[in-house]
């Protein structure tokens, strides 16, 4: 029984560390983004974002 509750609790531990570096992956990637964007408004070129537009309205 006692291995049991350690080897689960050593499971959630590993699935946490894991979800917390995700997190910090895609905290990095969103910075690098934004420091990305901010660059190109103060040289006056395009934003080259990837993904959907922001703004993207419907045309009819």
């Amino acid at each position: 029984m006692e291995n049991a509750a350690k080897g689960r609790k050593a499971v959630i531990e590993e699935q946490a560390k894991l979800r917390r570096e995700r997190a910090a992956e895609k905290l990095r990637e969103n910075l690098a983004r934004r420091k990305q964007q901010t660059r190109a408004r103060r040289s006056g070129q395009a934003d080259e974002t990837n993904g959907l537009p922001a703004a993207k309205m419907d045309e009819s």
